[in-house]
């Protein structure tokens, strides 16, 4: 009698252990993925368009993306990460042929992951690509930018077709990238434009990759999508790159808290802002992060301010980093 008992609940702790597996292979591809459609939008011919699928391994073995198959040439798949650990996240680019591929196009990418289990799951990517509208290049790469410094790069938008098409605006999704549109020639049908994208002093450190929104007077798909991307780095870098202190009398005095790292442990030498008093405690202490009480006192700044902070360290390997300071100096 017990052995007979034994066996049942062995035979149910199996039977639990397999549904529990076959539950959880059921539910992953949820857990995994967990973005399966992309829809790109309208683009331009030959413009830089791609889309990465985030895929993250719920499980405590690695997980091994085997392939990806397409079922249109329109899109080709770039396996970015193929062994993905516990508890990480990788991905796979999905790349729009817009060079080759016009018009409405779409396609399926079966992703086949042959560890810890044997599974296929299908992700979608869409768009319409126009033929009449051209980027040339087709993108953006300002490469390696030094923080507080500006840069800007522009592109051609070649095209063919209404008489009466025009760039209606240019639009960024952040402050610190400026875009701006200037017409080069118009003649029977076709338009030559100059698009140029400035990036500001003011931004943040780190990688970026943005699109910049072009609107055409087209009544069916008026918004175009341009990507930029680039670096913004400093040995020196400072918090926050923004000071804002509203409206100030001539001589008032006000604390800022700067937060000033460094990638190697250093002192400050000094803070400056034109038409402005820095004060600040000197440290003696090399050290790679700095928490600075800084006092800021206009003393020839008058009206509305937007002027650079400027941070140097000491010794024979002096770097900078820089800071947008705005204010309003009124006497009332």
């Amino acid at each position: 009698m017990f052995r007979a008992t034994v066996i049942v609940f062995a035979t149910l702790a199996t039977s639990f252990s397999f549904a529990a597996s076959a539950l959880a292979q059921s539910q992953w591809p949820d857990n995994a993925f967990a973005i399966k459609k992309h829809d790109f939008g309208t683009v331009a011919v030959a413009s830089k368009t791609e889309f990465r699928f985030p895929v993250y391994n719920p499980y405590t073995q690695p997980l091994h993306i085997q392939t990806v198959r397409r079922s249109c040439g329109c899109t080709t798949p770039i396996v970015e990460t193929e062994y993905i650990e516990p508890g990480q996240t990788g991905s796979i680019l999905a790349r729009f042929n817009t060079d080759t591929f016009r018009g409405t196009k779409g396609a399926t990418l079966t992703v086949v992951v042959d560890k810890p289990f044997f599974s296929e799951v299908r992700l979608r990517v869409d768009g319409y690509i126009r033929s009449d509208m051209v980027f040339h290049p087709g993108a953006i790469e300002f490469g390696t930018i030094n923080q507080g410094d500006t840069a800007s790069k522009t592109t051609r938008v070649l095209y063919a077709g209404r008489s009466d098409w025009e760039i209606a605006d240019v639009r960024s999704n952040v402050p610190w990238l400026v875009p701006s549109k200037k017409l080069l020639t118009r003649s029977a049908g076709r338009a030559d434009y100059e698009l140029t994208v400035a990036v500001r002093e003011d931004a943040p450190t780190g990688p970026f990759q943005n699109e910049i929104i072009v609107i055409t007077n087209d009544t069916k798909r008026p918004e175009v999508p341009f990507p930029v991307s680039g670096t913004v780095e400093s040995p020196l870098s400072i918090s926050p790159q923004a000071i804002a202190f509203g409206s100030l009398k001539p001589g008032q005095k006000i604390e800022k808290r700067l937060v000033i790292k460094g990638a190697s442990p250093f002192t400050i030498e000094s803070i400056t802002c034109e038409g402005w008093d820095v004060a600040f405690p000197q440290a003696t202490v090399a050290k790679t992060i700095h928490i600075v009480p800084a006092t800021f006192t206009p003393t020839d700044a008058e009206g509305p301010q937007k002027v650079t902070v400027l941070i140097t360290t000491a010794g024979d390997q002096s770097v900078t980093a820089k800071a947008i300071l705005t204010a309003d100096i009124r006497e009332e």
